[in-house]
């Protein structure tokens, strides 16, 4: 591993710290009656809002790069623009900062598989962050934040209790498309090609490890997804019921 230059552990550190700061304002809004009177209700909103916050700007600003580099759809070992590379810094400082909140909080056991996911991605962008490799990758990877968008507004819908409402029955169609969209589509177009890499001793293989663990991941997700608000009836009351990510 090459010599980690200072500018990019303070690009790391001032976005950790970026997240920080904002869940401390965060936590100053009002919050919902049904949310404030259970802690652990209150802590998820709050989470959850910096996530929302984290997914809109990551997810405008993935679609941003692409269009100004095109190629980071092809290219997706060798593209590189200082926007990408900026943005890949910027969610890996999310995921150092959810992991640590989540940690802290002693939420580790309702949200491992967050802390699962926030490994491997972290572990996936250093490759584009300290070797300048796979950027291309990482913005890819991160459209998938357009989706999170719509998936954290049904979360905390769910969270305080607002499953009745128009909003709720319109988002969760929408959430549908964009999982397609946004989730499942760049996660396939990305695994076809490092397929690729299957049976070398580089980078890319590395990577492939852990987009294939991903890829069961956002199925079981996908399945937990359907289930919950087109088939729920078939889900039991209390299943998952402290799980963060099937709020």
């Amino acid at each position: 591993m090459p010599p980690v230059p200072l500018p990019v552990l303070l690009l790391l550190l001032g976005a950790t710290l970026t997240f920080r700061a904002l869940r401390h304002t965060l936590c100053r809004l009002p919050l919902p009656a049904h949310v404030r009177a259970d802690p652990l209700r209150t802590w998820r909103w709050h989470n959850l809002l910096v996530s929302f916050t984290h997914s809109i700007v990551s997810g405008i600003w993935a679609l941003l790069c692409i269009w100004q580099t095109p190629e980071m759809l092809v290219e997706i070992e060798t593209a590189w623009s200082l926007s990408g590379y900026l943005l890949v810094c910027f969610s890996t400082g999310y995921f150092i900062h959810d992991t640590v909140d989540i940690l802290i909080s002693h939420q580790a056991r309702a949200s491992w598989e967050y802390l699962v996911h926030h490994v491997m991605a972290m572990g996936a962008f250093f490759s584009g962050i300290f070797w300048k490799r796979f950027v291309g990758g990482g913005v890819l990877t991160l459209l998938v934040e357009v989706s999170n968008i719509f998936l954290t507004i049904r979360m905390m819908m769910k969270i305080n209790n607002a499953q009745d409402l128009l909003l709720y029955r319109v988002n969760k169609y929408v959430n549908l498309v964009m999982y397609f969209l946004f989730r499942l589509a760049p996660q396939a177009y990305l695994t076809h090609y490092f397929l690729g890499y299957a049976g070398q001793r580089t980078l890319g293989t590395f990577l492939l490890s852990i987009l294939l663990l991903l890829d069961v991941m956002i199925l079981i997700y996908f399945s937990r997804l359907l289930r919950s608000d087109f088939c729920p009836d078939r889900v039991p009351s209390q299943q998952h019921k402290d799980k963060f990510l099937t709020e």
